[in-house]
């Protein structure tokens, strides 16, 4: 147990940045699901999209 304890003091920068990298890579892609649902649906893009023509932001 000390032996854990005294790696996790050492080496707290090694861990807690991936760790912070990979929650934050998480949640923009959380966020970006859900506005997937209002999009093109403003009332500034509020226009039918033409047969082929692909969405304004994806």
């Amino acid at each position: 147990m000390v032996n854990f304890a005294s790696a996790v003091r050492e080496h707290w920068v090694n861990i807690l940045v991936p760790l912070g990298f990979v929650i934050g890579v998480y949640l923009d892609r959380w966020n970006d699901q859900k506005l997937t649902a209002f999009r093109n649906k403003s009332a500034l893009y509020s226009r039918e999209l033409k047969p082929g023509e692909e969405y304004t932001w994806k």
